[in-house]
């Protein structure tokens, strides 16, 4: 009995060692910081899930941002530097890309263990990535968008139909706007129907859900791969589970045969992905890989950006009515609105980077150093950043930075109005980052606007609509989600605009 107690308090021992070896990295270095706890390093709510990251790090940028550059804090065990800077924040990832050119996550999984997040370009690092971006990029150009427009514009009608069939009671907004979305976007990349609006329970739909919720496995992965990636690798733990694989596998396979078998011709998402395997033999997983990425951005961010816009116009009637104006001027004689002059529209454009900036879909960012970097810590000091460490970035927090935007929590459309020079002078201060900047900014960027100005401007010509009581406010982000969610949902009551 002695021995085994021995035994145990020795392993409990070398465990709590080897949890905390750590914890002195950035005392050495003369770099201040809040004190790391075992197992949890300085962010428990990435574990405990009993806070969201936002309040953490909104809370930690608030108490250093006067005095530093940026702290050194621990992600369970590993040393990382917060950022407070909003202009260092800009520079590492783009003056100094170089030297913070991979995402952190990508530790998180691989090829092997994952075959469809390990191809995700924001996962990989170096000339993969470069390869993937390569790859991707061409999908997105402005001609392409214009194509797509039309696959929008005809689903969107749906979503008019559907609030007009459910007037009379309160509607959903997230629920409502990934109905939306995964329509388009699985038209776009699987060729397929998904028939959200008519159908509650889409299998697409569901899986889709599963794709953006965190698992038991994916949780064990970000506890076990910053403990130890031998470990979590020889278990085969994967952050999409296998079933949502198979699904998206067999999807992407059953569109390209049909496609195929049909001779069909039609300038989507699917269609550079054929083009791209016949140029570059990439293989059906690789294409199914491309295929979760785009589905997983266009769904998911671009929903939650649809749902936020629409409750902050639902909270403020006279910026709804003001945008309402110029979307009824813009409209032509079809009753609908075509892609340039979408585009075209400041104030529309003004009512989304305000929605993007108060709601960004992910709360902050880490950026790999590949390279050692001497970064100012104060004006008179400066610390070397060795290959490995990676610098967090809280887009959540420099996005409502008093020291950065008048009345941060209000929103404003008109603080990015054109004649004080829209997003540049935000740009330029560090302070606005909707999807990210640089070399790795968001491959899908010009198709998330395109979409969600779409969406908008849907409802918003064809319906008045109000926050209900149902929606708790101020509104709660859920801890157990890693990206931007409300506790509750976000429940708005719809009245049809009746033209004369």
């Amino acid at each position: 009995m002695i021995v085994t107690i021995s035994l145990l308090v020795s392993a409990a021992l070398a465990v709590y060692v080897y949890l905390i070896w750590n914890f002195s990295y950035w005392k050495q270095r003369n770099v201040p910081g809040p004190d790391p706890r075992p197992l949890l390093g300085n962010f428990p709510s990435l574990l405990l899930r009993h806070r969201t990251i936002m309040d953490e790090m909104g809370q930690m940028y608030s108490d250093y941002r006067a005095k530093f550059n940026f702290v050194g804090v621990f992600n369970i065990r590993q040393p990382r530097l917060f950022v407070t800077s909003p202009v260092l924040c800009r520079d590492i990832i783009t003056k100094h890309f170089r030297s913070f050119s991979d995402n952190e996550f990508a530790e998180l999984t691989d090829v092997d263990t994952d075959p469809l997040m390990g191809r995700n370009p924001f996962m990989l690092t170096g000339e993969e990535w470069k390869a993937k971006r390569s790859e991707v990029t061409p999908a997105f150009t402005a001609s392409r968008m214009k194509t797509l427009f039309a696959i929008v514009e005809a689903l969107a009608s749906r979503m008019t139909k559907y609030i007009e069939q459910n007037q009379h009671t309160a509607l959903e907004g997230k629920d409502l706007a990934a109905k939306l979305t995964i329509d388009v976007v699985s038209s776009c990349i699987f060729d397929t129907d998904a028939q959200s609006f008519s159908d509650d329970h889409g299998e697409i739909q569901e899986m889709g859900r599963k794709l953006v919720e965190p698992s038991f496995g994916s949780l064990l992965t970000v506890i076990l791969r910053s403990l130890s990636p031998r470990i979590a690798k020889a278990l085969n733990i994967a952050m999409i589970p296998k079933s949502i694989e198979i699904f998206f596998t067999n999807l992407m396979k059953q569109a390209i045969r049909y496609r195929e078998a049909n001779s069909i011709k039609r300038a989507d998402y699917l269609e550079h992905l054929i083009s791209l395997r016949n140029k570059k033999e990439i293989t059906e997983l690789d294409m199914a890989a491309h295929g979760v990425t785009f589905f997983f951005d266009g769904f998911e961010a671009s929903s939650s950006t649809i749902s936020f816009t629409l409750y902050e116009l639902g909270r403020h009637p006279a910026i709804q009515a003001r945008l309402r104006t110029e979307l009824m001027e813009a409209t032509n004689d079809k009753g609908s609105i075509d892609y340039d002059t979408l585009f075209e529209l400041p104030f529309l454009d003004q009512v989304v980077n305000e929605s993007l900036r108060l709601w960004p879909g992910g709360p902050f960012l880490s950026k790999r150093c590949t390279e050692p970097i001497d970064l100012d810590l104060t004006p008179t000091q400066q610390v070397r950043i060795e290959p490995g460490v990676c610098a967090m970035i809280p887009f959540w927090a420099i996005h409502r930075d008093p020291e950065c935007y008048t009345d941060p929590d209000t929103f404003n459309p008109d603080r990015f109005s054109p004649e004080t020079g829209g997003v540049n002078p935000y740009r330029e201060m560090g302070c606005f980052f909707p999807f990210s900047e640089g070399p790795r900014q968001c491959l899908g960027m010009r198709f998330a606007r395109m979409l969600v100005k779409r969406g908008v401007y849907e409802v918003v010509k064809n319906f008045e609509f109000s926050v209900d009581s149902k929606t708790e406010e101020p509104l709660r982000m859920n801890p157990k989600l890693f990206l931007t969610a409300v506790i509750g949902g976000i429940w708005l009551n719809f009245k049809p605009i009746v033209n004369e």
